[in-house]
């Protein structure tokens, strides 16, 4: 992080950077500590980004200083091999680091997270921490715990934090469309004049 400028209305964002520049322009997407913001400035070494009060009040945005590292990722292109899950940028919540423990040449932590979190979260699926995909290895009322390979652990800030230290949390947007369908499953669908034949004639 290059500069923080906070505001009445939010915070101004300047972060060093140059892979994830590769074919940015303005108006594109980053993602930041697995926050989707625009980029509104750029050069060959830097972009910056406004943060609005709402997204400082729902992530760890507004925590940030100069010197800190943070995790930066562009937007998929549509094509591209998608690796890990969906991740859309919008942070569903906060969790905080309450353990790490090594593991072989790996890392096993532990992150509390919120009420409410709980129900979209499964062993063995998929959580983003901070803007990382990552698989949940073991789950509790309040917790869950990943492990942390050695790339992971050298590439990304997840190795500057500290037992206390808040996340952000998204989690698989599937899992909330499903609870969203079964909430309404007993509701008539809307008709569509969409078929299959339309869609074969249209070259679909």
């Amino acid at each position: 992080m290059r500069r923080v400028t906070r505001k009445a209305d939010g915070a101004f964002l300047v972060i060093e950077a140059k892979k994830v520049l590769e074919g940015t322009r303005i108006g594109d997407s980053i993602s930041i500590n697995g926050v989707d913001l625009t980029v509104i400035e750029m050069s060959d070494d830097f972009f910056a980004a406004d943060a609005s009060l709402e997204t400082l009040k729902r992530s760890t945005l507004g925590e940030l200083e100069t010197g800190n590292r943070v995790n930066l990722e562009r937007a998929l292109a549509v094509g591209e091999r998608l690796g890990g899950h969906m991740v859309q940028g919008h942070v569903d919540g906060t969790g905080e680091l309450t353990n790490v423990t090594p593991e072989g040449n790996a890392y096993r932590m532990r992150f509390g997270f919120p009420r409410g979190l709980g129900r979209y979260i499964a062993m063995k699926g998929s959580i983003t921490v901070d803007g990382i995909s990552l698989t949940v290895a073991r789950l509790g009322d309040d917790w869950f715990e990943v492990a942390i390979i050695p790339h992971t652990w050298r590439e990304t800030s997840l190795s500057d934090l500290t037992k206390g230290d808040r996340v952000n949390l998204e989690v698989d947007v599937l899992a909330k469309y499903v609870e969203r369908l079964m909430l309404h499953k007993d509701e008539p669908a809307t008709p569509s004049n969409l078929t299959l034949e339309y869609l074969i004639e249209r070259g679909y």
